[in-house]
């Protein structure tokens, strides 16, 4: 059809069609609920209860049950990749139905973050900066019908709420009282550099599917400590004050540039360094996991 001879009602109808379709923002959820039952899905048919047209998304829901860090983790290893006025909600609430705030963060870089504070926000703090916080009215923002349910805030608070904000039908000054610009966090070892050009970080998480070990020890922190493709880094791996485990690896630019099993260091997809096995998995090969508490330390081999 040629719109310049199309009835003017039709040309009407098809420019408020596609005004609609970039109406919303997106609306991303994880959870540690798993997918062996109802309860992802009785999130997605609640955003979907209030607005039919949102573009409605899963970052994860294989988060380990009660894992506040990882689920911290994976909103950061994320929200960079998605457009500003992303709303994103993550459910990991052992604290659900007591007195920790829901709340919903705005980060510096326009993104919208829905969960309760209990450390959940705790790098997307530090990475995204916080422009806001404001607490959840649940007079005005909970699921008709939900209020004597106290264990499923996932449905009935979190993805109501992110749903309304995403859609438009509230606008994030209507999610409810500004609170100040802070919020609760999870203490861990940062990214630094010694004078003996050490490096130390904490381990935040494993590449799952295969067995890679990130850490947070980005690429501008190796050059300084004088670690060149090729080098030798010697590095220990501890859970705690306790050593897991101590060896050494070249730093290359991916897994083939080693022999099959044996081990290498290189940067992730998000330029930090990490430690692998060519073809094998160095954490379940050395019992290694990942956390707060996880940590390592590497430098040039002498």
């Amino acid at each position: 059809m040629d719109i310049r001879t199309a009835p003017r009602t039709l040309v009407l109808a098809l420019s408020l069609v596609a005004g609609c379709a970039f109406a919303n923002e997106a609306l991303v959820i994880q959870t540690d609920f798993g997918l062996k039952d109802g309860a992802v899905s009785a999130m997605k048919g609640v955003a979907f209860g209030v607005d039919r047209t949102l573009p409605l998304y899963d970052l994860t829901h294989e988060i380990p049950a009660y894992n506040i860090w990882e689920a911290s983790y994976r909103l950061y290893q994320t929200i960079n990749y998605w457009p500003k006025g992303t709303v994103f909600v993550s459910v990991v609430d052992p604290g659900v139905g007591t007195a920790r705030h829901s709340v919903v963060l705005k980060t510096k870089s326009g993104h919208y973050i829905v969960s309760p504070d209990n450390g959940t926000l705790t790098l997307v703090a530090e990475h995204f900066g916080i422009e806001a916080v404001r607490q959840i009215d649940e007079k005005r923002n909970r699921l008709k019908g939900s209020e004597k349910s106290y264990t499923f805030h996932g449905r009935d608070v979190y993805a109501y709420t992110g749903a309304r904000l995403a859609s438009g039908t509230i606008s994030y000054e209507q999610v409810g009282p500004l609170l100040p610009a802070e919020v609760v966090t999870i203490p861990y070892q940062p990214a630094l550099a010694e004078a003996d050009g050490t490096l130390k970080g904490t381990i935040p998480i494993l590449d799952v599917q295969y067995g890679n070990v990130w850490t947070n020890i980005d690429e501008t922190l190796l050059a300084k400590a004088g670690i060149n493709k090729g080098d030798q880094a010697c590095f220990k791996i501890s859970e705690g004050n306790v050593q897991k485990y101590e060896g050494k690896a070249p730093y290359v630019s991916s897994f083939g540039d080693v022999p099959e099993g044996q081990p290498l260091i290189y940067l992730n997809s998000l330029l930090q360094v990490s430690v692998a096995l060519n073809m094998d998995s160095f954490a379940a090969k050395y019992q290694v996991q990942s956390g707060a508490n996880w940590h390592v330390s590497l430098k040039k081999c002498n």
